[in-house]
């Protein structure tokens, strides 16, 4: 998967089309990522010894990998992520419209 926790997004489809936000969690094994702000859905929660007073709880759910893009804030602007390596065999994530290298994103 090419993005990770901490990467800056922009959502390019469903109901939250071009929302920007920061990558919270990533789950590769179904593709799913969540975004800071993005598919907020409510759930109920009984109550419980650690809640007392239960009630509606609003949440993140996951997102499709697919429809989201890194984000450039320099560049305002999103684009595909590609890899380069350096003469000395290293491997970096690089935004394909902006050319410049992508920084953070924790494994």
């Amino acid at each position: 998967m090419k993005i990770k926790t901490g990467d800056t997004v922009k959502v390019i489809s469903g109901h939250y089309k071009g929302t920007i936000g920061e990558v919270k969690a990533v789950n590769p094994k179904t593709n799913k990522i969540i975004v800071e702000g993005v598919n907020m859905i409510k759930k109920s929660l009984k109550p419980t010894q650690m809640n007392p007073e239960g009630g509606i709880v609003e949440h993140e759910a996951g997102i499709n990998a697919s429809n989201v893009m890194i984000y450039d804030s320099k560049a305002k602007a999103a684009g595909r992520v590609g890899f380069s390596t350096d003469g000395k065999g290293n491997k970096t994530r690089v935004n394909k419209k902006s050319g410049k290298e992508i920084k953070g994103g924790k494994k």
